[in-house]
């Protein structure tokens, strides 16, 4: 299936080499397709790791893998499959993810939980071992791969490759993070079919780890939906090599940590915005503020409810100023609401307030936004302090289009 790219695409960064980490692709053949389908990262010995998983009831055998992994703090591999979600495959597919694990394991001289395996594409075929064997050793003696060439590789429904970069000082030392993610459609992360990885150099202590990456996430992938469905697959993992020799990261009090914080957040947030600009036939990137409300927690409903309604999606995509809409997505989100005390603006134009259409009102400029690629709703609900952020974005019949033959 050919896709056309995102016309909210971004260029892919520059983004360095990262101390402890060496990349590698090769072709499994998951899919009838000429291209890489197997990303495979070697790291040193004493790498931490950290990641948030998916909340759907039904994870694949990877998620169930990694959590259990998570929880001993320390990675030597990781192993991104392309084009087979390996989700709902009973047996077979846990015992695909054992014998990825124990033949990395068996390469690298470590033990099988510090091999972490994700996968992505079509749910209810089990992975085929073989191929997948098959692709770890090609991949073992592939030459060192790029970040670019790793993101495109992990890609399915992805009509651009995803990346990021930001650093952080500590102490005497600069640290580096890198991101790469993909994304596209089965996208509504209540953490975040959508695959992520950060790699920094900082040396960072797991549990510790593990607690910024938590905090990041909730303000970022789990602020972000396409189409309301979440994945069985959803995994985002962050691997800490310590090669940057700053003073070991353990809490919040020590110096740096704040600043690392702050990195930390704002890559998980420009993965995040890429994911939505890839957004599966999106034409319209959106930010939902929502303030005014009971509570941060209340006003993170009501902001998803707007973000996930069709009509107000497809009504942005069709550029048209129909902020009754939000009204109603506002309403049937069960969360508190006062009808004569909430405000609704469109590119910072204030289109209703206290229960009606605000007097004198001109959709004139209000059209001229909507006309744009990046759309700001923003609305108060006058109940309280809670306020949040949610990006989405818009419904065109291009989602029907890639989602009706996906399988082919």
């Amino acid at each position: 299936m050919s896709v056309t790219r995102s016309p909210l695409a971004t260029p892919f960064p520059a983004m360095p080499v990262i101390d402890g980490v060496t990349l590698r692709v090769a072709r499994a053949g998951y899919k009838d397709w000429s291209r890489c389908d197997l990303t495979f990262a070697e790291l040193v010995p004493g790498t931490a790791v950290a990641g948030v998983t998916t909340q759907s009831r039904c994870p694949s055998p990877e998620v169930e893998w990694c959590r259990a992994a998570l929880a001993l703090g320390s990675a030597r591999g990781l192993v991104v499959n392309a084009g087979n979600a390996n989700a709902f495959t009973g047996d077979r597919g846990r015992a695909a993810v054992e014998a990825i694990a124990a033949k990395v394991a068996g390469h690298l001289g470590c033990q099988p939980s510090d091999v972490f395996v994700a996968s992505t594409g079509v749910i209810g075929t089990p992975l085929p071992i073989l191929k997948a064997e098959a692709g770890l050793d090609a991949a073992f003696v592939a030459p060192p791969a790029s970040w670019q060439e790793a993101t495109n590789t992990i890609g399915t429904t992805d009509t651009f490759p995803k990346g990021a970069v930001t650093r952080a000082v500590i102490g005497d030392r600069t640290v580096t993070l890198v991101g790469f993610i993909k994304g596209s459609g089965m996208i509504a992360p209540d953490m975040a079919t959508m695959l992520g990885f950060i790699f920094t150099d900082a040396t960072v202590e797991p549990a510790f780890l593990q607690s910024m990456l938590s905090t990041a996430n909730r303000t970022t992938f789990s602020c972000i939906s396409v189409d309301s469905d979440t994945s069985t697959s959803d995994t985002v993992l962050v691997f800490a090599t310590g090669q940057a020799g700053n003073a070991s990261l353990s809490n919040l009090n020590n110096t740096g940590a704040a600043a690392f914080q702050a990195a930390l957040n704002d890559l998980c947030r420009q993965l995040a915005h890429l994911v939505v600009r890839d957004g599966e036939g999106a034409t319209k990137f959106i930010e939902v503020r929502v303030a005014g409300a009971e509570s941060d927690t209340s006003a993170h409903r009501v902001a998803l409810s707007i973000a996930n309604s069709p009509l107000v999606k497809t009504a942005i995509a069709g550029e048209d100023a129909n902020w009754g809409r939000v009204v109603m997505a506002v309403g049937k989100a069960g969360e508190p609401a006062d009808r004569d005390k909430l405000s609704i603006r469109f590119g910072g134009v204030e289109v209703a307030a206290e229960g009606c259409v605000v007097e004198g009102y001109d959709e004139a400029p209000v059209a001229a936004h909507l006309k744009g690629s990046e759309i700001d709703i923003t609305v108060d609900l006058g109940v309280g302090p809670g306020r949040a952020t949610v990006w989405t974005c818009d419904l065109t019949h291009g989602y029907i289009s890639i989602n009706a033959d996906y399988r082919s």
